[in-house]
């Protein structure tokens, strides 16, 4: 690969609960590829924009928390989930939660933060290549990225995914209210006006309703061009 010729990106868009961040860290790990989990930037700035006391619908005081945030990662290893440093500090679990989840989704809707982090999202994409996980990786991030991939699933599907995976770590929730929480994040991400979530116009949409893990893994992989 010439220095001319930017690295190839996988993108991996989708709803909460669709299975992309399981899907996109197997996909990295097979193809020796970086690994870009979008959210957890937002996740990130919501997080410590609270921790700071701004008021979330201040669009102006959430950029300029994003700008002065740093936020990192670090891979475990052995197919456990990334650690997410915010400050300096490893705010994994705490970005997980649906109340960092809700945040992101409503600083999400601000242009001028969205302005902020295109360029570290773009920094990304270095050799061999990267996958990219997010709801506008194939729309807006990385628009010339091939194959492109949005994966879906049914409200009642992804929540019980939720309710399971929140579970698993110890958190006490109700399966009624997550299914009404990420009902109601997919109106926001749908509805607003910068970026609404949307598989590109080129993009392969994988429904995962029902389907294992590994044959969506599969489907994917067969999407790649072959060298």
């Amino acid at each position: 690969m010439s220095a001319a010729t930017p690295a190839p990106v996988l993108t991996i868009d989708g709803p909460s609960g669709s299975g992309k961040g399981t899907v996109s860290r197997l996909l990295a790990t097979q193809l020796g590829w970086h690994l870009l989990d979008s959210g957890a930037l937002y996740r990130a700035v919501g997080y410590a924009a609270s921790l700071a006391g701004i008021d979330l619908s201040d669009a102006e005081a959430v950029t300029r928390c994003a700008e002065h945030t740093r936020i990192g990662f670090r891979d475990p290893g052995a197919g456990a989930e990334t650690r997410v440093l915010v400050n300096g500090h490893d705010a994994s679990d705490a970005l997980r939660t649906e109340t960092c989840g809700a945040a992101a989704s409503a600083i999400a809707a601000i242009p001028s933060l969205r302005a902020a982090l295109l360029d570290k999202q773009r920094a990304f994409r270095k050799a061999p290549g990267l996958v990219a996980d997010g709801r506008d990786m194939g729309t807006v991030i990385f628009p010339d990225a091939a194959p492109k991939v949005f994966l879906t699933a049914s409200a009642a599907e992804r929540a019980q995914r939720r309710h399971k995976q929140l579970k698993d770590k110890g958190l006490r929730v109700t399966l009624v209210d997550l299914l009404r929480e990420i009902e109601a994040r997919d109106r926001r991400d749908a509805e607003r006006a910068v970026a609404p979530l949307k598989p590109a116009a080129d993009a392969v949409v994988i429904d995962t309703t029902g389907m294992p893990i590994g044959t969506v893994v599969a489907r994917i992989l067969a999407l790649l061009p072959r060298h």
